[in-house]
């Protein structure tokens, strides 16, 4: 329910992540600077790359480098589509406990133009990290495909505006060259530490001369920049059906993944309708994965008794576990937004990287039972306008805290103005009197008890 005042306020103005961004000790500038004439795909005729000013939007995440590298490209000029894309692979390098080439996910993308993409109405890409066929050789930790850079493809093909190569660029240097270790990633590591050592490969990123990463050290992936400048330079379709495919065939067969280059070449994301529901004046589109289904469910309840998260609980089904996904939404100046929840299938996924490549593997949903992933997208087809995106996370606690949040957030007109049920995790962007028509109405919130970041401007 909503309080009349609330007792722990998690609005973060844009304002404030303006601020962060300039004075951040975060490491990524370089990365970003590097590659700002790729992105623009030319630059100014002073030779400095174009920044825009004033509202560009807003980005959440659950990590702050992450969130930081969706805000650079706003900042530049990208739109939500390619803010999001960057963000993704960025994740990759930054939480791989969560995100990574060897996971995938779900995004709801929408376009406010009725005679843009989807009519004005979001659609989902799904790209759930799936099960191969049947086991390439030993199989004694089965990995799911990898299906995260095809889906932030897929993504970017039909909704980005800048070249694709240029929003992966800050990923493959930021694995190159290092980045600083982040809260949120050492939370994930200090639950399975010990297990991750086993594998040599996950050993030697994770806890290089047999020293666990420790606050203030430096993650370092040189193989997965390897893999990434492949990815950028060959395209995507070389990790499925190139060189760079083989490779991972032998790599996975190695790991006890056991996929083959068969299951590769067919491993498609799918683009289509959202679960959509209405609520009062807007509508709410829903992920339609596993999880997606339970949010809608469980908003359905809190529309009808607002107060009823006992209900909705009850309605989103599954409860409590170990928090095994992370979502992230980007909002641009125009109104255009991407909401996502991306996953390994479980902490490190299999625990095992593919040698050579980088690639942590994901854990396949024949052998671990997959988390919910949830995220809600609201909008008003009359004025064509974005009301608010939410994603959720805490594994079986997704469903329910995109409901929660979204019913907050929609009912109250500010950004998660209360906490979501533990072990839910939430973040959100909302326009209380829609975007395009009034930037000023917008806020954005992260899950209080998360390590992760507001990053946007006003």
């Amino acid at each position: 329910p909503v309080p009349s005042r609330p007792s722990h306020r998690v609005r973060r103005p844009f304002r404030t992540a303006v601020l962060l961004l300039a004075g951040s000790s975060l490491g990524a500038c370089d990365s970003f600077n590097s590659v700002k004439e790729t992105f623009l795909g030319g630059s100014s005729p002073s030779g400095e790359a174009q920044r825009l000013g004033g509202f560009i939007g807003a980005v959440v995440a659950d990590e702050p480098r992450a969130a930081l590298a969706g805000r650079e490209v706003l900042a530049l000029g990208g739109n939500a589509a390619d803010a999001a894309v960057a963000l993704g692979f960025t994740l990759a390098v930054t939480l791989p406990s969560r995100a990574g080439l060897g996971g995938g996910g779900a995004c709801l993308a929408y376009d406010p133009s009725r005679d843009g993409l989807g009519g004005g109405a979001p659609e989902a890409v799904v790209f759930t990290p799936i099960a191969p066929t049947a086991p390439n050789g030993p199989a004694d930790r089965p990995a799911a495909l990898p299906m995260m850079a095809r889906g932030l493809f897929a993504l970017h093909a039909k909704y980005g505006s800048r070249p694709f190569e240029g929003l992966v660029a800050p990923a493959e240097q930021m694995a190159r060259f290092g980045v600083p270790v982040s809260r949120a990633l050492l939370q994930d590591l200090a639950l399975v530490a010990g297990p991750l050592a086993a594998d040599p490969n996950a050993r030697a990123v994770f806890a290089p001369g047999g020293v666990p990463l420790a606050e203030g050290g430096t993650l370092v992936q040189n193989d997965l920049g390897g893999t990434m400048a492949q990815i950028r330079t060959a395209g995507v379709g070389d990790i499925y059906q190139g060189v760079l495919a083989r490779r991972l065939e032998d790599a996975s067969r190695i790991a006890g993944g056991g996929f083959t280059l068969a299951d590769l070449r067919a491993a498609l994301p799918r683009t289509g309708a959202p679960l959509v529901v209405r609520a009062g004046r807007d509508n709410v589109a829903f992920v339609p994965s596993e999880g997606g289904p339970a949010a809608a469910a469980a908003f359905g309840v809190l529309q009808d008794k607002p107060g009823d998260v006992q209900g909705a609980r009850a309605a989103a089904g599954r409860g409590g576990s170990l928090p095994a996904s992370t979502g992230f939404a980007v909002l641009d100046r125009n109104g255009n937004a991407v909401a996502c929840t991306v996953t390994m299938n479980n902490l490190f996924g299999t625990g095992r990287i593919a040698p050579g490549t980088g690639i942590l593997l994901a854990a396949s949903p024949r052998a671990v039972a997959p988390p919910q992933l949830a995220a809600a997208l609201a909008w008003n087809s009359n004025v064509r306008g974005f009301r608010a995106a939410v994603t959720g996370s805490g594994q079986d606690g997704a469903a329910l805290a995109t409901a929660v949040a979204l019913s907050n957030t929609l009912r109250s007109g500010t950004a998660m103005p209360a906490p979501v049920p533990d072990p839910g995790r939430a973040n959100v962007i909302a326009c209380a009197r829609y975007l395009p028509d009034s930037e000023g109405s917008c806020s954005a919130a992260i899950d209080p008890r998360s390590p992760g970041l507001v990053a946007g401007s006003n």
